[in-house]
């Protein structure tokens, strides 16, 4: 069974391409079914991010088509989308597997946050059924990766992440942060790194707007801020320098004439906005706003790509690491392809075991003697698990089949064959004991 991956991401597509191809969380139940029943599909795990849509399944490949047209089907799927798509199979799917999950192949290079959602994915994808034994060993496998590349690498070491740069870029644009005002849209993790920047740069007060009233309660009683309902924003924007909204909403939760309103009472104070959502949060029309400066999460690469020296030094260990878990994974389940067979084999010689052992039990129970029973059981057990080998290594000899003859010869024996003087002794003796 292959692994396979249909995908999306930063890499191939900017942000009002995929956001098009998000897959909501209130939908991700409907859309594991929905790719199960697809034919050539057997598991499934969807991981939908800011960054990245990929869906991956253990299958053929043959479903790619259908997994497209599943897509287009998506409330807020446009057109435009199919040129960015990305497909890997095999030990390619599982390399990209790994990558993803030590950070490698994020914008943030070596960021942390990737590593939960893919596990939340898998989680999600096991809760739902859709994700069974074969998946689940290769993503446990680039779980095991991750956390190995994080304790022996600097991949993580120096401060960089989407909340770090969209703070560093407030930081060029305000100069005394204890003067101004944050309003942040959201309560998750993002969020949560953001107003942790924030006040560790002495920002002067912060306010938290959330669906989840008491998530945004909870969340600005831990950085001296303020709550409000996600439906009160027009509220807390007058007074907000700085806005930075990341929430799991399928439409702007900021509009343009939200914006308009505020400026108008804020005497050409200018507005620094940040839009760290897939799909995005704030109209695009706000940054035609005279007086605000608004950034998309991709405008954030350039900030991020300033700090990642570091870790683009530690990324090449990584990649090793990667490397030689590829190797040792892929070996496993080259292995573990043999195992129906071992099983098999080791069935049937323990099966014709048993059988000559009860023989001669019955045999004792008789009153033959034990010496004699157990030379019969001896010649029994040896004719009855060499025969098929036997009469099978006597069909390759005479189809010259001298590769599976060396194969079975190191296979029983361990070692290369010998030189060949004379071997009418040897069919003598196979004739004899066959």
């Amino acid at each position: 069974m292959t692994i396979n991956i249909l995908g999306i991401n930063h890499n191939t597509a900017p942000v009002e391409v995929r956001e098009q191809v998000v897959i909501a969380e209130s939908g991700l139940g409907d859309t594991l079914r929905d790719l199960r029943e697809l034919p050539g599909i057997t598991e499934t795990v969807v991981l939908s991010t800011c960054n990245r849509t990929e869906i991956y399944w253990a299958g053929s490949a043959e479903p790619r088509e259908d997994i497209i047209d599943l897509l287009e089907r998506s409330e807020h799927t446009g057109t435009g989308f199919r040129e960015a798509l990305f497909d890997r199979q095999g030990t390619d799917a599982a390399e990209h597997l790994f990558r993803v999950a030590c950070g490698l192949d994020s914008m943030v290079l070596g960021e942390t946050q990737i590593t939960g959602q893919l596990k939340e994915a898998y989680r999600r994808s096991r809760e739902h059924g859709a994700c069974g034994a074969h998946l689940g060993r290769v993503f446990e496998q680039a779980f095991s990766i991750a956390k190995k590349v994080r304790t022996n690498t600097d991949i993580g070491a120096s401060p960089v992440s989407v909340a770090y740069a969209a703070v560093r870029l407030a930081r060029q644009l305000f100069a005394g942060f204890e003067k101004h005002t944050a309003l942040l849209v959201g309560a998750g993790e993002t969020i949560e790194l953001v107003a942790r920047h924030l006040r560790g740069h002495g920002i002067g007060k912060i306010y938290i707007a959330n669906r989840s009233e008491a998530r945004a309660q909870a969340l600005a009683e831990t950085f001296d801020g303020f709550a409000l309902p996600l439906d009160r924003i027009e509220r807390a924007l007058p007074d907000a320098d700085i806005l930075i909204s990341s929430t799991g909403s399928p439409h702007a939760v900021v509009t343009e004439n939200m914006v308009k309103e505020a400026l108008r009472s804020r005497r050409s104070r200018p507005l620094f906005a940040v839009d760290i959502a897939v799909p995005r949060d704030i109209e695009a029309g706000v940054g035609r706003v005279r007086g605000v400066y608004l950034y998309s999460i991709d405008d954030l690469n350039n900030v991020i790509t300033d700090g990642q020296e570091m870790r683009r030094q530690a990324a090449i260990a990584a990649d090793k690491i990667i490397s030689d878990e590829l190797e040792a994974f892929h070996k496993s389940e080259r292995q573990r392809v043999a195992t129906p067979t071992i099983l098999s084999v080791r069935d049937a010689v323990i099966r014709v075991r048993d059988e000559a052992l009860e023989a001669a039990r019955r045999r004792i129970a008789a009153g033959h003697p034990v010496d004699e029973v157990m030379q019969q059981m001896v010649h029994t057990l040896t004719q009855r698990i060499l025969h098929q080998p036997t009469e099978r290594l006597r069909e390759a000899a005479a189809e010259s089949d001298d590769e599976f003859l060396e194969v079975a010869r190191q296979l029983f024996l361990g070692k290369p064959e010998p030189a060949a003087d004379d071997d009418s002794e040897d069919a003598d003796r196979i004739g004899a004991r066959g």
